[in-house]
């Protein structure tokens, strides 16, 4: 999970500091959140709504395109809607993207949240073991222009493996070369301050 900073520990602050366009979809997130759990613990933690029984179960982010559901559990629950987008190389964590809310099946949704806290409150039922990843691997082009910036190099190798990850995988999925361009641009930029993936926008 990155670690991202929170712009507020308050929920309702948070709420109002949501992008323009993913705020309705917060919003209504939210509501159904309310409503469907309500024994559920409401925080903030890494600029997301957290929503937690033993543990954090869900949370809630909201972006600039998109707003976001997250599963902490994600990887054990079963999903025959196909409500989950990508993360299938997860170890745990998996995503439900939220562009619009028309048509979108909210009963399908209510049912993996649902099975999520089932998952939580059985504290006899141990995660899986994490697992092992195969290393993904270095981007040509990304390899060339750490070699040509020092610094970007030295924030490069300063992130853990899984974080380096991110980054070969930001860059080597780009198809058209100007989004190969871009992406390679805004990674050599965030690595020359040792930024995460998750960080690339931070001031």
């Amino acid at each position: 999970m990155d670690v991202r900073a929170s712009r507020t520990k308050n929920p309702d602050a948070w709420m109002d500091s949501c992008p323009e366009f993913s705020k309705p979809i917060v919003e209504q997130l939210r509501e159904w959140m309310f409503r469907w759990q309500p024994d559920l613990k409401e925080t903030i933690n890494t600029n997301m709504l957290c929503y937690s029984g033993r543990k954090r179960v869900v949370a809630i982010a909201g972006f600039k395109k998109h707003a976001q559901m997250v599963f902490f559990r994600g990887m054990e629950l079963e999903d025959p809607a196909g409500l989950f987008f990508g993360g299938e190389n997860n170890t745990s964590i998996r995503n439900v993207n939220l562009h619009t809310l028309d048509g979108f099946p909210s009963a399908a949704l209510r049912r993996l949240v649902e099975s999520a806290v089932q998952l939580d409150a059985n504290p006899d039922l141990p995660p899986p073991p994490p697992k092992k990843r195969e290393e993904w691997p270095m981007p040509e082009v990304l390899a060339q222009a750490l070699k040509k910036n020092k610094a970007a190099a030295a924030g490069f190798e300063s992130l853990k493996p899984t974080y380096q990850r991110e980054w070969k995988v930001h860059v080597s999925t780009a198809k058209q070369p100007e989004t190969i361009a871009r992406r390679l641009a805004e990674a050599i930029k965030a690595l020359e301050r040792g930024r995460k993936w998750a960080q690339r926008n931070d001031p």
